[in-house]
Protein backbone atom coordinates (compact mmCIF):
# COMPACT_ATOMS: atom_id res chain seq x y z
CA UNK A 1 0.00 0.00 0.00
CA UNK A 2 3.11 2.32 0.53
CA UNK A 3 4.74 1.41 -2.38
CA UNK A 4 1.36 2.15 -4.35
CA UNK A 5 1.19 5.78 -2.69
CA UNK A 6 4.66 6.63 -3.39
CA UNK A 7 4.51 5.57 -6.87
CA UNK A 8 1.26 7.92 -7.35
CA UNK A 9 3.26 11.14 -5.15
CA UNK A 10 6.43 10.26 -8.18
CA UNK A 11 4.16 10.24 -10.63
CA UNK A 12 2.17 13.51 -9.33
CA UNK A 13 5.82 15.16 -8.83
CA UNK A 14 6.40 14.61 -12.48
CA UNK A 15 3.28 16.28 -13.47
CA UNK A 16 4.34 19.17 -11.55
CA UNK A 17 8.20 19.21 -12.74
CA UNK A 18 7.27 18.85 -16.20
CA UNK A 19 4.36 21.70 -16.75
CA UNK A 20 6.49 23.90 -14.71
CA UNK A 21 9.45 23.43 -17.32
CA UNK A 22 6.69 23.87 -20.06
CA UNK A 23 5.74 27.07 -18.43
CA UNK A 24 9.38 28.09 -18.55
CA UNK A 25 9.73 27.42 -21.98
CA UNK A 26 6.91 29.54 -22.78
CA UNK A 27 7.79 32.13 -20.68
CA UNK A 28 11.52 32.19 -22.34
CA UNK A 29 9.64 31.96 -26.12
CA UNK A 30 7.11 34.55 -25.45
CA UNK A 31 10.35 37.25 -24.00
CA UNK A 32 12.54 35.64 -27.65
CA UNK A 33 9.77 36.34 -29.70
CA UNK A 34 8.97 39.45 -28.32
CA UNK A 35 12.27 40.61 -29.21
CA UNK A 36 12.05 39.24 -32.30
CA UNK A 37 9.23 41.12 -33.08
CA UNK A 38 11.14 44.29 -31.30
CA UNK A 39 14.22 43.48 -33.12
CA UNK A 40 12.32 43.95 -36.77
CA UNK A 41 10.77 46.77 -35.87
CA UNK A 42 13.60 48.65 -35.23
CA UNK A 43 16.07 47.00 -37.64
CA UNK A 44 12.68 48.01 -40.58
CA UNK A 45 12.56 51.57 -39.53
CA UNK A 46 16.80 51.96 -38.87
CA UNK A 47 17.54 50.56 -42.10
CA UNK A 48 14.56 52.95 -43.74
CA UNK A 49 15.53 55.96 -41.82
CA UNK A 50 19.23 56.20 -41.35
CA UNK A 51 19.91 57.81 -44.92
CA UNK A 52 17.63 60.95 -43.99
CA UNK A 53 20.34 62.42 -41.58
CA UNK A 54 22.26 62.36 -44.41
CA UNK A 55 21.73 64.63 -47.69
CA UNK A 56 23.45 65.13 -50.89
CA UNK A 57 24.90 68.14 -51.76
CA UNK A 58 26.26 69.79 -55.13
CA UNK A 59 29.46 72.37 -55.20
CA UNK A 60 28.98 75.18 -57.58
CA UNK A 61 31.45 77.85 -58.38
CA UNK A 62 28.99 80.94 -58.10
CA UNK A 63 30.13 84.49 -58.83
CA UNK A 64 28.54 86.32 -55.93
CA UNK A 65 26.79 89.63 -56.89
CA UNK A 66 28.62 93.07 -55.59
CA UNK A 67 25.11 94.29 -54.24
CA UNK A 68 22.81 91.29 -52.69
CA UNK A 69 19.90 93.08 -52.07
CA UNK A 70 19.20 93.66 -55.93
CA UNK A 71 20.44 90.00 -56.79
CA UNK A 72 18.52 87.41 -58.75
CA UNK A 73 19.35 84.61 -56.44
CA UNK A 74 17.28 82.02 -58.90
CA UNK A 75 19.17 83.26 -61.86
CA UNK A 76 22.31 83.81 -60.26
CA UNK A 77 21.94 79.21 -59.47
CA UNK A 78 20.52 79.01 -63.06
CA UNK A 79 23.86 80.83 -64.41
CA UNK A 80 25.96 78.99 -62.45
CA UNK A 81 24.47 75.59 -63.74
CA UNK A 82 24.56 76.85 -67.28
CA UNK A 83 28.25 77.54 -66.98
CA UNK A 84 29.48 74.29 -65.43
CA UNK A 85 27.58 72.29 -68.37
CA UNK A 86 27.85 74.69 -71.39
CA UNK A 87 27.28 71.83 -73.39
CA UNK A 88 23.34 72.38 -72.95
CA UNK A 89 21.41 74.40 -74.95
CA UNK A 90 18.26 72.82 -75.58
CA UNK A 91 15.54 74.55 -73.51
CA UNK A 92 14.03 71.60 -72.29
CA UNK A 93 17.81 70.61 -71.53
CA UNK A 94 18.63 73.56 -69.21
CA UNK A 95 14.76 72.85 -67.52
CA UNK A 96 16.34 69.45 -66.67
CA UNK A 97 19.70 70.35 -65.80
CA UNK A 98 18.11 72.94 -62.85
CA UNK A 99 16.54 70.73 -61.61
CA UNK A 100 19.87 69.39 -60.02
CA UNK A 101 19.57 71.09 -57.71
CA UNK A 102 16.87 71.72 -54.72
CA UNK A 103 14.46 75.03 -55.01
CA UNK A 104 16.21 76.07 -51.70
CA UNK A 105 19.89 76.17 -53.64
CA UNK A 106 19.40 80.11 -54.12
CA UNK A 107 18.33 80.92 -50.36
CA UNK A 108 21.70 79.11 -49.57
CA UNK A 109 23.79 81.33 -51.58
CA UNK A 110 22.12 84.02 -50.09
CA UNK A 111 23.11 82.78 -46.74
CA UNK A 112 26.63 82.48 -47.74
CA UNK A 113 26.76 85.44 -49.06
CA UNK A 114 25.25 87.29 -45.87
CA UNK A 115 27.56 85.64 -43.83
CA UNK A 116 30.62 86.39 -45.85
CA UNK A 117 30.70 89.69 -47.33
CA UNK A 118 33.95 90.23 -47.82
CA UNK A 119 33.90 87.94 -50.61
CA UNK A 120 31.10 89.97 -53.18
CA UNK A 121 31.84 90.20 -56.35
CA UNK A 122 34.55 86.89 -56.10
CA UNK A 123 34.03 83.55 -57.21
CA UNK A 124 33.53 81.11 -54.36
CA UNK A 125 32.38 77.63 -54.15
CA UNK A 126 29.25 77.08 -52.43
CA UNK A 127 27.54 73.33 -51.70
CA UNK A 128 24.11 73.59 -52.32
CA UNK A 129 21.33 70.67 -51.49
CA UNK A 130 20.63 68.62 -54.28
CA UNK A 131 16.45 67.87 -55.36
CA UNK A 132 15.28 65.01 -53.58
CA UNK A 133 15.12 62.86 -57.02
CA UNK A 134 18.88 62.71 -57.19
CA UNK A 135 19.42 62.41 -53.43
CA UNK A 136 17.47 59.46 -53.78
CA UNK A 137 19.74 58.36 -57.07
CA UNK A 138 22.95 58.85 -55.30
CA UNK A 139 21.41 56.98 -51.84
CA UNK A 140 20.78 54.36 -54.06
CA UNK A 141 17.19 54.34 -53.45
CA UNK A 142 16.40 54.46 -57.02
CA UNK A 143 17.79 52.27 -59.45
CA UNK A 144 19.22 53.72 -62.81
CA UNK A 145 17.93 50.59 -64.70
CA UNK A 146 14.33 51.10 -62.92
CA UNK A 147 11.77 53.08 -66.09
CA UNK A 148 11.82 56.89 -66.05
CA UNK A 149 8.61 57.01 -64.70
CA UNK A 150 10.01 55.19 -61.65
CA UNK A 151 13.44 56.82 -61.08
CA UNK A 152 12.03 60.26 -62.09
CA UNK A 153 15.44 61.25 -64.03
CA UNK A 154 16.20 61.36 -67.58
CA UNK A 155 19.56 59.35 -68.68
CA UNK A 156 21.04 62.69 -69.15
CA UNK A 157 20.47 63.74 -65.70
CA UNK A 158 22.31 60.61 -64.39
CA UNK A 159 25.34 61.30 -66.99
CA UNK A 160 25.44 64.74 -65.41
CA UNK A 161 25.38 63.33 -61.72
CA UNK A 162 27.99 61.20 -63.00
CA UNK A 163 30.20 63.80 -63.96
CA UNK A 164 29.47 65.66 -61.11
CA UNK A 165 30.12 62.92 -59.30
CA UNK A 166 33.63 62.41 -61.06
CA UNK A 167 34.93 65.68 -60.22
CA UNK A 168 34.03 65.78 -56.95
CA UNK A 169 31.31 68.12 -56.49
CA UNK A 170 28.98 65.98 -55.46
CA UNK A 171 28.91 64.06 -52.05
CA UNK A 172 27.03 63.03 -49.10
CA UNK A 173 26.91 65.10 -45.79
CA UNK A 174 24.99 65.27 -42.48
CA UNK A 175 21.41 66.68 -43.11
CA UNK A 176 21.82 69.78 -41.38
CA UNK A 177 18.33 70.56 -42.96
CA UNK A 178 16.80 67.90 -41.34
CA UNK A 179 17.90 68.91 -37.79
CA UNK A 180 17.49 72.59 -38.01
CA UNK A 181 14.98 73.75 -40.29
CA UNK A 182 11.10 73.68 -40.57
CA UNK A 183 8.35 71.98 -42.37
CA UNK A 184 8.40 72.53 -46.26
CA UNK A 185 6.78 71.04 -49.16
CA UNK A 186 10.37 69.64 -51.04
CA UNK A 187 11.47 67.00 -48.68
CA UNK A 188 15.06 67.61 -49.18
CA UNK A 189 14.35 70.87 -47.39
CA UNK A 190 12.21 70.10 -44.82
CA UNK A 191 13.19 69.42 -41.05
CA UNK A 192 12.42 68.39 -37.89
CA UNK A 193 13.54 71.86 -35.88
CA UNK A 194 10.27 73.08 -35.92
CA UNK A 195 8.32 69.55 -34.31
CA UNK A 196 11.54 69.36 -31.90
CA UNK A 197 11.04 73.25 -30.44
CA UNK A 198 7.11 72.30 -30.72
CA UNK A 199 7.46 69.43 -28.50
CA UNK A 200 9.77 70.78 -25.74
CA UNK A 201 7.29 74.07 -25.37
CA UNK A 202 4.56 71.74 -25.07
CA UNK A 203 6.56 69.39 -22.27
CA UNK A 204 7.48 72.43 -20.63
CA UNK A 205 4.20 73.85 -19.90
CA UNK A 206 3.15 70.04 -19.20
CA UNK A 207 5.63 69.43 -16.47
CA UNK A 208 4.58 73.09 -14.85
CA UNK A 209 1.49 72.02 -14.90
CA UNK A 210 1.02 68.82 -14.08
CA UNK A 211 4.02 68.03 -11.32
CA UNK A 212 2.86 70.44 -9.14
CA UNK A 213 -0.68 69.54 -9.37
CA UNK A 214 -0.55 66.03 -9.05
CA UNK A 215 2.04 65.99 -6.18
CA UNK A 216 -0.19 68.02 -4.19
CA UNK A 217 -3.35 65.72 -5.30
CA UNK A 218 -1.58 62.99 -4.54
CA UNK A 219 -0.44 63.97 -1.03
CA UNK A 220 -4.06 65.33 0.19
CA UNK A 221 -5.99 62.24 -1.32
CA UNK A 222 -3.09 60.01 0.24
CA UNK A 223 -2.21 61.71 3.44
CA UNK A 224 -5.20 64.42 4.34
CA UNK A 225 -8.45 63.37 2.69
CA UNK A 226 -11.30 61.70 5.60
CA UNK A 227 -12.51 58.21 3.64
CA UNK A 228 -15.16 59.14 2.54
CA UNK A 229 -17.64 58.75 -0.04
CA UNK A 230 -16.67 61.39 -1.82
CA UNK A 231 -13.04 60.69 -1.34
CA UNK A 232 -13.50 56.93 -2.83
CA UNK A 233 -15.59 58.25 -5.71
CA UNK A 234 -12.62 60.62 -6.47
CA UNK A 235 -10.06 58.02 -6.28
CA UNK A 236 -12.26 55.82 -8.61
CA UNK A 237 -12.71 58.30 -11.30
CA UNK A 238 -9.02 59.16 -11.47
CA UNK A 239 -8.12 55.42 -12.02
CA UNK A 240 -10.60 55.48 -14.82
CA UNK A 241 -9.44 58.37 -16.20
CA UNK A 242 -5.50 57.14 -16.60
CA UNK A 243 -7.67 54.50 -18.95
CA UNK A 244 -9.51 57.23 -21.38
CA UNK A 245 -8.51 57.24 -24.79
CA UNK A 246 -6.57 60.04 -25.34
CA UNK A 247 -8.40 61.97 -27.89
CA UNK A 248 -11.11 62.46 -25.66
CA UNK A 249 -8.37 64.94 -23.87
CA UNK A 250 -7.96 66.44 -27.36
CA UNK A 251 -12.25 66.99 -27.39
CA UNK A 252 -11.93 68.91 -23.99
CA UNK A 253 -9.33 70.99 -25.05
CA UNK A 254 -11.04 71.70 -28.26
CA UNK A 255 -13.53 72.57 -26.09
CA UNK A 256 -12.47 74.23 -23.62
CA UNK A 257 -9.25 75.63 -24.12
CA UNK A 258 -10.11 76.82 -27.84
CA UNK A 259 -13.64 77.28 -28.52
CA UNK A 260 -14.47 79.10 -24.67
CA UNK A 261 -11.03 80.49 -23.70
CA UNK A 262 -10.71 81.26 -27.20
CA UNK A 263 -6.56 80.62 -26.55
CA UNK A 264 -4.32 80.24 -29.72
CA UNK A 265 -4.62 77.41 -31.99
CA UNK A 266 -1.87 75.10 -32.38
CA UNK A 267 0.06 77.01 -30.07
CA UNK A 268 2.51 74.67 -27.54
CA UNK A 269 0.30 76.52 -24.76
CA UNK A 270 -2.71 74.66 -25.40
CA UNK A 271 -0.73 71.39 -26.29
CA UNK A 272 0.91 71.75 -22.63
CA UNK A 273 -2.27 71.92 -21.09
CA UNK A 274 -3.97 69.07 -23.04
CA UNK A 275 -1.15 66.50 -22.34
CA UNK A 276 -1.20 67.87 -18.71
CA UNK A 277 -4.92 66.49 -18.25
CA UNK A 278 -3.66 63.54 -19.69
CA UNK A 279 -0.46 63.25 -17.50
CA UNK A 280 -2.25 64.37 -14.19
CA UNK A 281 -3.87 61.22 -13.21
CA UNK A 282 -0.11 58.83 -14.31
CA UNK A 283 1.36 61.47 -12.01
CA UNK A 284 -1.52 61.40 -9.19
CA UNK A 285 -1.47 57.22 -9.11
CA UNK A 286 2.43 56.81 -8.93
CA UNK A 287 2.38 59.51 -6.24
CA UNK A 288 -0.06 57.93 -3.57
CA UNK A 289 1.99 54.73 -4.48
CA UNK A 290 5.22 56.13 -3.61
CA UNK A 291 3.56 58.23 -0.54
CA UNK A 292 2.48 54.46 0.34
CA UNK A 293 5.51 52.82 0.23
CA UNK A 294 7.19 54.95 3.07
CA UNK A 295 7.23 53.13 6.47
CA UNK A 296 4.38 54.71 8.59
CA UNK A 297 7.08 54.49 11.23
CA UNK A 298 9.19 57.64 9.95
CA UNK A 299 5.53 59.25 10.22
CA UNK A 300 4.82 58.46 13.51
CA UNK A 301 9.00 59.72 14.50
CA UNK A 302 8.19 62.95 12.95
CA UNK A 303 4.62 63.24 15.07
CA UNK A 304 6.50 62.18 18.22
CA UNK A 305 9.02 64.48 18.30
CA UNK A 306 6.39 67.55 18.21
CA UNK A 307 5.83 67.89 14.51
CA UNK A 308 2.37 69.12 12.99
CA UNK A 309 0.96 66.29 10.23
CA UNK A 310 1.97 69.18 7.81
CA UNK A 311 5.59 69.22 8.73
CA UNK A 312 5.78 65.15 8.85
CA UNK A 313 4.59 64.98 5.23
CA UNK A 314 6.66 67.44 3.58
CA UNK A 315 9.73 67.35 5.64
CA UNK A 316 10.01 63.48 6.04
CA UNK A 317 7.45 61.51 3.95
CA UNK A 318 7.90 63.42 0.69
CA UNK A 319 11.42 63.77 0.48
CA UNK A 320 11.72 59.71 0.92
CA UNK A 321 9.12 58.89 -1.53
CA UNK A 322 10.04 61.77 -4.20
CA UNK A 323 12.33 58.77 -5.98
CA UNK A 324 9.22 57.40 -6.96
CA UNK A 325 7.46 60.38 -8.14
CA UNK A 326 9.66 61.89 -9.71
CA UNK A 327 10.12 58.18 -12.06
CA UNK A 328 6.41 58.21 -12.31
CA UNK A 329 6.36 61.99 -13.71
CA UNK A 330 8.79 61.04 -16.59
CA UNK A 331 7.07 58.10 -17.01
CA UNK A 332 3.84 60.46 -17.86
CA UNK A 333 5.72 62.85 -19.39
CA UNK A 334 7.04 59.89 -21.97
CA UNK A 335 3.72 58.45 -22.71
CA UNK A 336 2.68 62.20 -23.50
CA UNK A 337 5.60 63.12 -25.89
CA UNK A 338 4.34 60.18 -27.89
CA UNK A 339 0.46 61.29 -27.86
CA UNK A 340 -1.01 62.67 -31.51
CA UNK A 341 -4.58 62.40 -31.45
CA UNK A 342 -5.09 65.06 -28.67
CA UNK A 343 -2.68 67.23 -30.71
CA UNK A 344 -4.66 67.09 -33.71
CA UNK A 345 -7.81 67.87 -32.13
CA UNK A 346 -6.17 71.07 -30.79
CA UNK A 347 -4.74 72.13 -34.51
CA UNK A 348 -1.22 71.18 -34.20
CA UNK A 349 -1.66 69.27 -37.22
CA UNK A 350 -0.58 73.03 -39.15
CA UNK A 351 2.04 73.39 -41.85
CA UNK A 352 4.83 75.27 -39.51
CA UNK A 353 7.63 76.37 -41.00
CA UNK A 354 9.34 78.86 -38.69
CA UNK A 355 11.08 77.98 -35.67
CA UNK A 356 8.38 78.55 -33.16
CA UNK A 357 10.15 81.13 -30.57
CA UNK A 358 7.74 80.71 -27.19
CA UNK A 359 4.73 78.52 -26.00
CA UNK A 360 2.15 81.26 -28.08
CA UNK A 361 3.83 80.79 -31.63
CA UNK A 362 2.43 77.97 -34.07
CA UNK A 363 3.90 74.99 -33.91
CA UNK A 364 4.05 71.67 -34.63
CA UNK A 365 5.40 68.14 -32.73
CA UNK A 366 7.16 64.97 -33.33
CA UNK A 367 4.18 62.86 -33.78
CA UNK A 368 2.26 64.67 -35.52
CA UNK A 369 5.64 65.55 -38.17
CA UNK A 370 5.66 61.65 -38.44
CA UNK A 371 1.63 61.79 -39.12
CA UNK A 372 1.71 64.50 -41.64
CA UNK A 373 4.99 62.66 -43.59
CA UNK A 374 4.15 59.35 -43.30
CA UNK A 375 0.88 60.78 -46.17
CA UNK A 376 3.17 62.69 -48.16
CA UNK A 377 3.09 62.14 -51.81
CA UNK A 378 7.37 62.19 -52.54
CA UNK A 379 9.08 59.17 -51.94
CA UNK A 380 12.12 61.37 -50.24
CA UNK A 381 9.49 61.57 -47.25
CA UNK A 382 9.33 57.97 -46.26
CA UNK A 383 13.04 58.10 -45.08
CA UNK A 384 12.37 61.69 -43.52
CA UNK A 385 9.52 59.82 -41.88
CA UNK A 386 11.50 56.67 -40.68
CA UNK A 387 14.57 59.28 -39.83
CA UNK A 388 11.62 61.15 -37.36
CA UNK A 389 10.56 57.73 -35.62
CA UNK A 390 14.08 57.03 -34.74
CA UNK A 391 14.24 60.43 -32.99
CA UNK A 392 11.12 60.25 -31.44
CA UNK A 393 12.32 56.88 -30.07
CA UNK A 394 15.31 58.37 -28.78
CA UNK A 395 14.19 60.94 -26.97
CA UNK A 396 11.52 58.21 -25.64
CA UNK A 397 14.16 56.49 -24.21
CA UNK A 398 16.44 58.88 -22.64
CA UNK A 399 13.18 59.48 -20.55
CA UNK A 400 13.03 56.24 -19.39
CA UNK A 401 16.43 55.67 -18.67
CA UNK A 402 16.92 58.81 -16.74
CA UNK A 403 13.96 57.50 -14.69
CA UNK A 404 15.72 54.22 -14.02
CA UNK A 405 18.72 56.23 -12.83
CA UNK A 406 16.77 58.53 -10.54
CA UNK A 407 15.31 55.28 -8.98
CA UNK A 408 18.64 53.60 -8.63
CA UNK A 409 20.41 56.87 -7.32
CA UNK A 410 17.41 57.67 -4.91
CA UNK A 411 15.81 54.95 -3.93
CA UNK A 412 15.52 53.86 -0.26
CA UNK A 413 15.47 49.66 0.84
CA UNK A 414 12.85 49.52 3.75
Amino acid sequence: MTDTSSTGRQKLLKTRHRRERLFHGAGIGAILLAIVFLGTLLVSIGSSGYSAFQQTRVQLDVVLPEDGTKANWPGLVKRTLRAAFPEVKNRRDKKQLYRLVSSGAAWEIRQHAQAHPDQAGQKVSVWVTASDDIDMLTKGKVSVDAPIEVRRLSDKQISWVQQLTNAGKLEKQLNTNFLFNGDSREPEVSGIGAAMAGSFFSLLVCLILAFPLGVMAAIYLEEFAPRTRLTSLIEVNINNLAAVPSIVFGLLGLAIFLNFFELPRSAPLVGGMVLALMTLPTIIITGRASLKAVPPSIREAALAIGASKVQSVFHHVLPLAMPGVLTGTIIGMARAVGETAPLLMIGMVAFVVDIPKGILDPATALPVQIFLWADAPERAFEERTAATIIVLLLFLMAMNLIAVILRRKFEVRW
